[in-house]
C-alpha cells in the first residue's frame, strides 16, 4: 500500500523543522504506548466508538492500554497529528502488537472472526 505524502524535497527547508516537530509529542507517546502493549485503544471523550471498541475487547477479556487526547471540544489539532502520521481518518484508533487494524467496526469484526486472537497468539 503507498500513500501520498508530500516529499521532503518539495518542502522548503526553512519549515522542515516546523513541520517534523509538530505536535511530535503526542506521535511519541502514543509510539510509546504501542511498544509497551499488546493492544492499544486511542479514542477522545465524548465519542462513542472508542467506548464501543473498549467494551468490545472488555467482553472478549483481551487487555487493552486506552489512551485519550481532548474531546469534540478540544484537542483537535493534535489528534489530528495522530491522523496524518497513521492515515487513519477517525477515533478510535486500534493497535494490535504495533498494527494498525482500525477502529471499533474494524475490531469487532477481528473479534468475531477470532483473528485478533491470532494476532495476539
Amino acid at each position: 500500500m503507498s500513500r501520498a505524502i508530500l516529499d521532503e524535497s518539495h518542502i522548503h527547508p526553512a519549515v522542515r523543522e516546523t513541520i517534523s516537530g509538530s505536535n511530535a509529542q503526542i506521535v511519541g507517546e502514543v509510539q510509546s504506548a504501542i511498544a509497551g502493549n499488546p493492544v492499544v485503544v486511542v479514542g477522545m471523550a465524548q465519542n462513542p466508538f472508542p467506548r464501543k471498541a473498549r467494551k468490545a475487547l472488555d467482553a472478549a477479556g483481551i487487555a487493552y492500554n486506552y489512551v485519550e487526547y481532548g474531546s469534540y471540544l478540544h484537542g483537535w489539532r493534535r489528534r489530528n497529528a495522530l491522523k496524518m502520521w497513521t492515515g487513519w481518518p477517525t477515533f478510535p484508533m486500534v493497535f494490535i502488537r504495533g498494527v494498525l487494524v482500525g477502529g471499533a467496526a474494524e475490531l469487532q469484526r477481528l473479534i468475531d472472526s477470532g483473528e485478533i486472537r491470532r494476532m495476539l497468539g
